[in-house]
């Protein structure tokens, strides 16, 4: 049976007791690597993400699917649907649902609020030809409900 021992406030457990892991702290790229693009080719799981009354116009929501959080916008002046992940790829912050959308040059486009990089909200490329990008994810409409297609 193990003992335990109070110093100065604090117990002392022996380490055979310990019930928790150390927290592991995960790199850039470890985090960055969760957000791969899908084509709508590859989608094995249509997730149903809301109604589509659930969704603002012409700007962005956020979803939780498992462990990512999905940017949805709802671009009513095309009349299209993208899903991009939430994580701005430059600051590491989950931000780009609060980002404004419009296009540039015709593509349709994402602008980070935190510094105003603008991503490709078909393809997740960034448009002033910098090495960052963003996932993308289908998105499909039936029956009123919103669908963002994954891998997983």
């Amino acid at each position: 049976m193990a003992t335990i021992q109070v110093l100065q406030g604090f117990i002392s457990l022996p380490k055979e007791t310990y019930f928790f892991q150390p927290l592991k702290f995960k790199t850039v790229q470890e985090i960055l690597e969760k957000y791969k693009s899908v084509s709508e080719e590859n989608v094995n799981q249509w997730f149903k993400v809301g109604k589509t009354e659930d969704f603002p116009e012409n700007t962005g929501a956020c979803i939780k699917y498992k462990t990512k959080q999905i940017a949805v916008y709802n671009f009513v002046r095309t009349g299209k649907w993208y899903a991009t992940q939430n994580l701005c790829p430059h600051k590491m912050e989950m931000v780009l649902s609060l980002g404004m959308i419009g296009d540039k040059d015709g593509i349709p486009k994402v602008a980070c609020p935190l510094h105003k990089k603008n991503f490709s909200l078909e393809d997740g490329t960034n448009l002033a030809g910098e090495d960052l990008k963003i996932a993308t994810y289908p998105v499909k409409i039936t029956d009123g409900n919103v669908y963002i297609g994954f891998l997983e």
